[in-house]
């Protein structure tokens, strides 16, 4: 039996509480900070079929709606359908092997994950990375943690912002949409976390700034974890 409580959160200058028996997270630019590790796999893809590379801002807004996605950003715009189905999957080859080189929590996320299982609060992975990625990365950087569910792209028909793996989520932890917390930094985050019906929180410590996240329906935005862990 899950237990509630009732944190308040600032949200631009106003408390408002809040009470929430589930928590659902983003995986890159939320819990793990794996810009580098797929900007060195992208690059090492790009320079071997001898296209340019790019930098990590750059990476920054090419992530966030998958793997497929991300190759096509970062190949030349006129690029062919076989030159991007080629470095497709070299990039799935190569990330899957550097996919834990570099990348880490983000400071204070263990901390933040403890207390919300201390608090009954049951939590769960949803990635637009390949399932068998985002499993990986989360079994090596966070081995322990007791997610209900960690949940990859497996159909590009239902990546986010489709509400469909959410939601299943959410049926998994037998609780109410308007029950779950949903944190992530991209728009494409708050627009999944609006068309479930959660709490959209953004958080600045990702990819994305506080203009896309806010456009995108976030409900708050936090700058660091630690600012949940205070309000608990």
């Amino acid at each position: 039996m899950c237990l509630s409580f009732n944190p308040f959160v600032y949200i631009w200058g106003n408390y408002k509480k809040m009470r929430f028996k589930g928590a659902i997270f983003d995986l890159d630019g939320t819990l793990i900070d794996s810009i580098e590790d797929i900007a060195d796999s992208m690059n090492s893809v790009l320079r071997e079929n001898g296209f340019p590379e790019h930098d990590l801002k750059s990476y920054k807004i090419f992530v966030g709606n998958g793997i497929k996605t991300l190759v096509r950003r970062a190949l030349p715009k006129d690029s062919a359908e076989e030159a991007i189905e080629r470095c497709y999957t070299a990039m799935m080859s190569r990330y899957e092997r550097f996919c834990d080189v570099k990348s880490a929590p983000y400071k204070g996320i263990p901390e933040l994950l403890s207390h919300f299982h201390d608090r009954g609060v049951q939590m769960a992975v949803l990635s637009n990375k390949a399932d068998r990625i985002t499993k990986r990365v989360i079994a090596t950087l966070l081995p322990g943690t007791p997610f209900v569910n960690v949940e990859g792209l497996t159909d590009e028909a239902t990546k986010k912002p489709n509400p469909a793996n959410a939601l299943k989520i959410c049926d998994n932890m037998g609780v109410r949409p308007e029950e779950i917390i949903y944190l992530g930094d991209t728009g494409i985050d708050m627009e999944t976390a609006k068309r479930a019906g959660f709490y959209a929180v953004g958080v600045l410590w990702g990819f994305r700034g506080k203009d896309e996240l806010i456009s995108n329906g976030a409900d708050i935005l936090i700058t660091a974890p630690d600012e949940l862990l205070k309000l608990l």
